[in-house]
């Protein structure tokens, strides 16, 4: 018995075949569109793991040379050093389709091209390590952007898989399960319709044989004693 009520006509019986037979098509679409996304999600994810761990190693070894550094030399040397920069990077930003969801995409642009403009300071009163640590700092600049970008279209990724997870479910589970069973509701009113007329139509022309047998029968008595020939007195 379907929760809803509905009317049990041959209309609103075609409406929910059409309702019914969208509902799959758009399951099917959905479910190919989930399965895309998990694919694309998990070569993202690998892609993720890599970069982090590559950053992390980046970064741990342009701490050791900053530690290093620091040591060596006095704090107010090492902050005239890196107090201003000579190089800058300029961060684009836009985005791409990809399964109907915008993923950014981070493009980096540095202002000089001189790549010794890295170093802000002279190398008389610096030491190497402070070099290293500034090259280790500025080889893994390019991938932690792409982290960032990588990680933030997992994310959204994740969020339309969940969404689409979600949608796959309600028609799965929800709307194509109670729309058969309005079809079959209906379907099975109708029918009953149709075998109650039917009895009825019996019913009718039973009826007006009868009486049509019965007419027959009072006409052939009537005829009968019409034809009968008077007794006389």
């Amino acid at each position: 018995m379907p929760q809803t009520q509905v009317n049990p006509t041959r209309m609103e019986l075609t409406r929910l075949k059409g309702k019914l037979k969208a509902a799959t098509k758009g399951h099917k679409l959905l479910k190919d569109k989930r399965d895309e996304l998990m694919r694309q999600f998990l070569d993202l994810a690998r892609e993720n793991m890599a970069l982090r761990q590559k950053v992390e190693e980046g970064i741990k070894s342009a701490n050791q040379n900053f530690v290093v550094a620091k040591a060596s030399m006095s704090e107010a040397t090492l902050n005239t050093a890196l107090m201003a920069p000579k190089q800058q990077v300029n961060l684009e930003i836009s985005e791409e389709n990809v399964m109907s969801v915008e993923i950014p995409k981070y493009e980096t642009k540095m202002e000089s091209a001189d790549e010794n403009d890295i170093y802000s300071y002279g190398f008389a009163f610096t030491t190497a390590d402070l070099d290293g640590a500034v090259r280790s700092i500025s080889d893994i600049l390019p991938d932690m952007i792409k982290l960032a970008e990588v990680e933030k279209s997992c994310q959204l990724m994740a969020a339309e898989i969940e969404k689409t997870r979600r949608r796959v479910n309600a028609l799965e589970h929800v709307i194509i399960p109670r729309t058969q069973e309005t079809i079959k509701y209906i379907s099975m009113k109708l029918d009953e319709n149709e075998r109650s007329t039917q009895i009825r139509l019996i019913k009718v022309k039973d009826m007006l044989l009868n009486k049509t047998r019965d007419y027959d029968n009072a006409q052939d008595i009537y005829t009968i004693e019409v034809e009968t020939p008077a007794t006389g007195a």
